[in-house]
């Protein structure tokens, strides 16, 4: 049996210590990451040099000793492979040139063409296989296809994916097509990410909270279930992580209605809850609310020490509720690590 810990609970083993990473564990509240970000030029300038791509995915290694390390890449690398524009706005996040209607559906690039933009980012995983410490799982992600899609739609962020809706709402069929381009995408990425020596893929769908009833069904729970049973016909052996964020009641199920191994969780849901409704389909991920690495102190103790207690029946994977904010103070991973590990 593997000794990895993150693969042993993602096999369903129960363990007396959870393993631990965070979401955006390489980031900007880590000096040595701003001084590396600020060596490579830009945020893209960094996704796409392997070298640095993978210090910064080693960094909180390093400093933590994380049970996992996630490649250092960004959801919307996927978009600009199939043809889109994409910058990086300082202080702004990203942008993207949209998809508007039908006829800029079809002209995204074919999927197979992917690979050429991407390449950098398989020789980085190739890189941490080698690299990291033989205990540390590698794991690889991409974005979900409705997020994404969002994304692709409005050409930036927004906080109620209202450009994405409202095309749905116009353009069923169009918008389909665009949701199966990203699939057979995220497929073909996840599956090289694999084939480069990614132990784990995790899909972030971050705006599957504002996916209701049938939109759900259609547009974050099967495009989930089409790449996962894809990816497990030709790895096997390769466990996946689903992340359909704020999906509250829906997070009940998902793991089995997707083929997922772990379902990871966000903040808004109670750990107890998730114990008694999602835990007993397998291993589950969360769900510690990032805040609290902003604000340390004794609540941060108690609250990972609540949650480790809350999953302790079952296998857990010990993570946020969301993505590592840049304001969190470094100091305060260690009080969560010490927390989690007693």
């Amino acid at each position: 049996m593997t000794q990895k810990t993150i693969l042993r609970a993602l096999a369903g083993e129960r363990l007396p210590t959870p393993p631990v990473w965070m979401m955006r564990q390489a980031g900007r509240y880590l000096p040595e990451y701003r001084a590396t970000r600020a060596q490579a030029g830009d945020f893209l300038s960094l996704c796409y040099n392997p070298d640095l791509a993978a210090e910064v995915t080693l960094q909180p290694i390093r400093r933590y000793g994380f049970d996992a390390a996630i490649l250092f890449a960004d959801i919307l690398l996927i978009p600009q492979a199939l043809g889109l524009d994409l910058w990086f706005a300082t202080g702004e996040g990203p942008r993207l040139s949209t998809i508007t209607h039908a006829d800029q559906v079809a002209a995204l690039k074919p999927v197979d063409a992917i690979h050429e933009t991407l390449s950098p980012i398989y020789e980085t995983v190739r890189i941490l296989a080698r690299e990291l410490p033989r205990e540390t799982t590698l794991i690889g992600f991409a974005g979900a296809p409705w997020t994404v899609a969002t994304y692709m739609i409005a050409g930036r962020g927004t906080p109620d994916q209202g450009p994405a809706h409202a095309f749905k709402a116009a353009d069923r069929a169009a918008f389909s097509a665009l949701i199966d381009r990203v699939t057979e995408a995220t497929i073909a990425y996840l599956s090289a990410q694999i084939e480069a020596g990614a132990e784990v893929v995790k899909l972030f769908d971050s705006w599957a909270g504002s996916l209701k009833g049938q939109d759900f069904d259609d547009f974050a729970l099967e495009p989930a279930r089409r790449i996962i049973a894809a990816l497990k016909a030709k790895h096997p052996h390769t466990p996946i992580i689903a992340f359909p964020r704020e999906a509250g009641p829906r997070y009940a199920g998902f793991a089995r209605a997707v083929g997922a191994d772990c379902v990871a969780l966000d903040n808004s849901v109670s750990a107890d809850w998730a114990a008694a409704e999602v835990q007993t389909d397998g291993c589950v991920q969360g769900n510690l609310d990032p805040r609290h690495l902003v604000t340390g102190g004794e609540a941060l103790a108690t609250e990972t020490r609540r949650i480790v207690q809350a999953f302790s029946n079952g296998p857990h994977i010990f993570n946020l509720g969301h993505g590592i904010t840049p304001d969190a103070d470094p100091d305060n991973v260690h009080r969560m690590l010490e927390a989690v590990r007693g």
